[in-house]
């Protein structure tokens, strides 16, 4: 392991019978954006919570900072900010009020640090005296990332934080998270989205509680080893039956309003694949080559 800002060294966890991480070796650098990319019950959660030191790991180290996650949990804990999956703040507390508590537990004041949260403090400043549990969703998620900042701390680390919110206010979120990086601050964030992915400077694909996949989001991309084609028609469940049935295809998915299918170099080309959907009646298709993307990636490395 080297000098990253976190350094995961073969952590494992279990509940019960159930394997949540499975020997996980991870690094983090200082001042970047990472991803933890993969499904609800990938293990995301489990890692997060090792890592803030709120449980700890069945085998293996984890340092955050330098700081060891088991000897010096509460060294790690007044050096960091967590903002869990779920709206954690009290409920009955105004947005000032929420603030003001959580800077009072660090030692601080709002005042004192107002630099470190005015960007995103002045989108909701106007809400201070509204009551959490009445702000909209994106509101909660800038309350949120507004208590875990306002201590200044020098890692961040957000679980799923976008999960539930509407689009605009994912847009938004990104590009705060984007200035906080500026400003020196280690961020480690976890998403089922894989199109957040290649908003990340560097991601990790996790599935099952193993690591499967991790480099920029390019070099996951770059590395799809299949050509893919992209099938457009009417009948999608039907064109799916149909080009599942084709010799030479290795995977044929559902992506929205269309199908992606992989093959082998050498395998059928989008020839092949239109004449097997005509031959079986389906008109108005389309098929045309295409690039992976990190979803596409995931699902051929799982």
């Amino acid at each position: 392991m080297g000098n990253g800002a976190i350094e995961i060294l073969g952590v494992s966890k279990s509940y019960g019978k159930t394997l949540a991480l499975d020997n996980v070796s991870l690094e983090i650098s200082k001042g970047e954006i990472f991803g933890l990319i993969g499904p609800d019950g990938a293990g995301k959660t489990s890692l997060f919570r090792i890592l803030t030191t709120l449980t700890l790991p069945d085998a293996g180290t984890a340092t955050v900072g330098g700081r060891d996650v088991v000897r010096d949990y509460s060294a790690i804990r007044c050096s960091i900010g967590y903002m869990p999956g779920h709206f954690a703040l009290y409920q009955d507390l105004s947005v000032e009020e929420n603030l003001k508590f959580y800077a009072t537990v660090f030692g601080t004041t709002i005042e004192e640090n107002y630099d470190t949260i005015r960007d995103i403090y002045s989108q909701i400043e106007m809400f201070r005296d509204r009551r959490a549990r009445d702000l909209s969703g994106g509101m909660k998620q800038k309350l949120a990332l507004c208590c875990a900042l306002v201590h200044k701390p020098s890692v961040l680390f957000l679980d799923e934080p976008t999960t539930g919110v509407d689009a605009v206010s994912r847009r938004e979120f990104w590009a705060m998270l984007g200035r906080i990086r500026e400003s020196g601050v280690t961020i480690m964030v976890s998403t089922p989205y894989m199109d957040e992915a290649g908003l990340c400077d560097r991601i990790a694909l996790i599935l099952g509680g193993r690591i499967i996949g991790t480099g920029t989001p390019e070099e996951i991309v770059s590395g799809y080893p299949e050509r893919l084609y992209a099938a457009r028609g009417g009948n999608m469940f039907g064109i799916l039956k149909v080009l599942r049935g084709v010799e030479g295809v290795t995977r044929c998915s559902s992506f929205g309003c269309e199908c992606h299918v992989s093959v082998p170099e050498g395998g059928p080309d989008e020839k092949v694949l239109l004449r097997a959907l005509a031959e079986a009646g389906m008109t108005g298709c389309s098929v045309e080559p295409i690039k992976a993307g990190i979803e596409d990636c995931f699902m051929s490395l799982s």
